[in-house]
């Protein structure tokens, strides 16, 4: 009988970013591959994969306990009819309830995929407390199963794991990078090119870039900076459209939609920037380092672990803009350090980061070969 695996995530477009080659490498292994998910238009692409795609209706921001029952409901009826022999939940939502329905059901392996803590894990206040408590409660008991494993991409969030239970956990830095579609090239030092590529969200410091944007500017600097991406409406910490606006109409930064050749952006850029307040292990800094490019990002979780600091790039403190503009300039007018941190980034990337050996670690899980 052949094996089937299940993908459980929040949206299309993150599984296809992030976690698509486990599934072809799966393919290839002869799994019959389910993902269930939100659906944008992604469906037809997965199906012509060879995927079979079960739509979930899973919002990504808070629906009410209606909305929540009825995507708790979906998971629990996928995982019962699909009855997979491994089964792998990722982003928060699914990973709570996929973890909690598998409870009730007779699944075969249980992968959760952390990466990172997320919004509530950010957020300062006392409501936000409390709901860190809830949400460590119920991680507790959806994790808290037989054959399981948790894979995380930082330190920090292994340890706030193995502070909720024991289990088995792996330490993966990051989703990978194919290493021949970011390649390293030599930077065009003519005017340095600086650039921010995220979603369009305050937690990731866009507020910050532009601010340390007009720092720089205002020096008399002549310097490009340049900020790509996609507002997300379901993200409470999205930019609005009027913040929007007026980070265009200001004029020290330039502001693109959403592009997917990131790597041909940041092998003509000469700095990539993150400064995000929290990450799991971003996507954006692995691709910078595959590209030979240095990074400036922020001294937190995740972003930190992303490079080797002072090596591949430059820690700046988080919610400072001062700090963040300091660390940019260094590297704006010292070219022979931003190119040999490009250099070492290049190496660590093929050292940590390569696709195959990301895939491989998974496979070792699912196998059990670990």
């Amino acid at each position: 009988m052949t094996k089937k695996i299940l993908f459980v995530v929040n949206v299309d477009w993150f599984f296809i970013s992030h976690r698509l080659p486990l599934a072809i490498e799966a393919l290839k292994r002869g799994y019959e591959v389910h993902i269930a998910c939100g659906i944008t238009d992604k469906k037809e692409y997965l199906e012509n994969l060879g995927l079979k795609v079960h739509s979930l209706s899973l919002s990504r921001s808070a629906t009410g306990i209606r909305g929540e029952l009825k995507s708790f409901s979906e998971i629990y009826k996928i995982l019962k009819k699909t009855n997979p022999a491994i089964a792998h939940f990722v982003t928060i939502k699914p990973v709570l309830y996929g973890g909690i329905a598998s409870r009730f059901l007779n699944i075969g392996k249980k992968v959760f995929s952390i990466s990172g803590l997320g919004f509530v894990f950010i957020k300062q206040g006392l409501k936000a407390s409390l709901v860190r408590i809830f949400i460590k409660t119920m991680y507790r008991v959806a994790l808290c199963g037989k054959d399981t494993y948790v894979v995380v991409q930082n330190p920090d969030d292994k340890a706030v794991v193995n502070s909720i239970c024991d289990i088995n956990i792996a330490l993966i830095r990051g989703s990978g990078v194919d290493l021949n579609l970011y390649s390293y090239t030599e930077e065009n030092s003519e005017k340095i090119k600086v650039i921010m590529a995220c979603r369009l969200l305050k937690d990731k410091g866009v507020f910050e870039y532009v601010e340390a944007a007009k720092i720089i500017k205002n020096k008399g600097i002549d310097v490009d900076f340049e900020l790509y991406g996609d507002t997300d409406i379901h993200n409470p910490a999205a930019l609005t459209n009027n913040e929007l606006e007026k980070i265009k109409k200001d004029g020290f930064v330039t502001v693109y939609g959403f592009r997917n050749d990131i790597a041909s952006l940041f092998q003509k850029a000469n700095i990539i920037v993150l400064p995000s307040y929290r990450e799991g292990l971003p996507k954006v800094l692995i691709e910078a380092a595959a590209c030979g490019r240095a990074v400036v990002t922020t001294d937190v979780p995740g972003c930190r672990d992303a490079i080797e600091a002072d090596i591949t790039g430059l820690l700046c403190k988080v919610r400072d803009a001062n700090s963040l503009a300091e660390q940019i300039e260094k590297l704006i007018l010292d070219s022979d350090l931003r190119n040999s941190m490009g250099k070492a980034g290049r190496e660590l990337a093929k050292k940590e980061f390569d696709i195959k050996k990301v895939v491989q670690k998974h496979f070792e899980i699912y196998e059990g070969k670990v």
